[in-house]
């Protein structure tokens, strides 16, 4: 029911939302944000338009998941604003991100929200574009490469195999913490036979693999924890559901990470892994 109460609340805010975005006019005053997803995290995977942003930007606010090569990247002359967010260290809130996009904007300077991944895939991304839109600030969304997708790739793990599997799920493993309950279906999840991709999953990982195998998940399914992925210190811990968490704690896992659960681990040590800076 409570759930049900916040759809619909949703629903409302999207309405009043788009009515704004349907009659604004935009001030000559304002400034341009750019959302920028910067990719997994290898240099040689950010796209050109967000390079060619990044290079030309008045300001960037950013946070660590660029990772270091490309935030040691950013221009000198630009303003820069680290906002800190990684697991257990927020610089700034959601809340004080938003207001500093907005104030940037409305000083009239073109500014860069530098983020790891895609913008929009569990990035917050969206609910940002939401305070743009209200604020009449014009925006543009800059894709990037998923880490959901590539960083597995670099490990050696297609997410979906003709032989294995035609399906795959991506999760976030931090929900919003001010949530009343999970959205997240562990019964549903348990019982799809694809690949299940968790986003920062690393501090819940042991809640994760406990609720997938309490709803029913084959114990012996396999799974692959990558850190750090696509980068020159990519790391990767491969066990079973029934394994995993006490494997991370053993070899200090830490995020970033993405987590691979299903059939298609077992490529890994097949295909084998790719490091940065070693094709030549």
């Amino acid at each position: 029911m409570k759930r049900r109460k916040d759809i619909q609340k949703r629903k409302t805010i999207y309405k009043e939302l788009k009515e704004k975005r349907n009659r604004r006019n935009m001030s000559g005053n304002y400034g341009k944000v750019y959302l920028v997803g910067s990719g997994p995290g290898d240099p040689e995977l950010l796209t050109l338009k967000a390079r060619r942003l990044i290079d030309s930007a008045e300001v960037i606010i950013y946070d660590q998941l660029p990772g270091k090569t490309i935030l040691d990247s950013m221009p000198a002359n630009a303003e820069k604003i680290d906002v800190g967010k990684c697991a257990g260290n927020h610089t700034m809130t959601q809340a004080e991100i938003n207001k500093m996009l907005v104030q940037k904007a409305k000083e009239g300077k073109r500014v860069v929200r530098l983020k790891g991944g895609d913008p929009y895939v569990f990035g917050r991304g969206g609910e940002e574009a939401e305070v743009l839109v209200a604020e009449g600030i014009e925006f543009e969304v800059v894709p990037g490469i998923t880490s959901a997708i590539a960083v597995p790739a670099y490990a050696g793990i297609p997410v979906t195999h003709r032989e294995n599997t035609s399906m795959v799920t991506f999760i976030t493993g931090h929900e919003d913490p001010t949530k009343p309950e999970s959205w997240l279906d562990w019964e549903t999840l348990a019982k799809f036979g694809g690949t299940i991709v968790i986003l920062m999953g690393v501090k819940m990982l042991s809640r994760n693999v406990e609720e997938l195998m309490k709803h029913g998940k084959d114990p012996d399914t396999p799974v692959a924890i990558i850190e750090r992925g696509t980068r020159t210190d990519q790391r990767v811990t491969v066990g079973t559901l029934a394994s995993i968490a006490e494997l991370a704690k053993e070899r200090k896992v830490k995020a970033p990470a993405i987590t691979v659960i299903g059939d298609v681990v077992k490529l890994h040590d097949v295909l084998g892994e790719q490091h940065t800076g070693t094709e030549f």
